[in-house]
């Protein structure tokens, strides 16, 4: 016996009539934060300096849309591939980034990965859309309600800061970004790497 909802209807027969664009659909991208050892064990993490608009020339993670037929983490292990030449990097869930006017192109979320490789930082070198890829040093300091970030490489400084939030949960207390900002990365991948590096802690 087929379960009927309120309507009276059976699941084949609401499918039938239903109309999935009735409800505006997000972009779903996926962005990957590659942290990996320096000289001395200083954190290094990836990123890309973007071949194409919005934020032509600016420094990104690594990343891109998510295809109808792979999941998003697929989609960030071929992104980073495409980009930067790595593969078979396991990747962590970091979150979802949805803030809104994160993307000029429309309403876009963020499924972020992370990889920590247990090397020193190998070599890259930039593919697709991606003019340059280029490993950069990381100061990360987090004291009291605020985090900072500054990542350097070949002259290059970029920098972001959020204000934390401490939130009680049933697994532990968490930490997570607030209001912030970000200036030379492109989207809200400040915010992103700051979630990262919180988790990385």
């Amino acid at each position: 016996m087929e379960l009927r909802d309120k309507n009276g209807l059976t699941e084949r027969e609401y499918l039938a009539q239903y109309r999935a664009d009735k409800y505006p659909r997000p972009s779903l991208t996926a962005d990957v934060c590659v942290f990996a050892r320096g000289e001395g064990g200083a954190l290094r993490v990836l990123l890309i300096r973007r071949g194409g608009h919005p934020f032509l020339g600016w420094w990104a993670l690594p990343g891109g849309f998510v295809s109808p037929h792979e999941t998003a983490e697929e989609a960030a292990a071929r992104e980073l591939e495409e980009e930067t030449h790595l593969s078979g990097l396991e990747l962590f869930p970091v979150g979802v980034f949805s803030r809104r006017g994160r993307d000029p192109r429309g309403w876009t979320v963020s499924s972020a990965y992370a990889a920590l490789l247990p090397v020193e930082a190998p070599e890259v070198r930039a593919g697709d859309d991606a003019a340059r890829a280029c490993w950069f040093d990381v100061d990360f300091a987090c004291a009291g309600d605020r985090a900072r970030l500054t990542l350097r490489a070949a002259g290059v400084e970029l920098r972001a800061e959020e204000t934390i939030r401490r939130c009680e949960t049933p697994f532990g207390t968490a930490l997570r970004p607030g209001e912030g900002e970000g200036r030379g990365l492109a989207f809200d991948h400040g915010e992103i790497l700051l979630c990262a590096l919180l988790r990385l802690r």
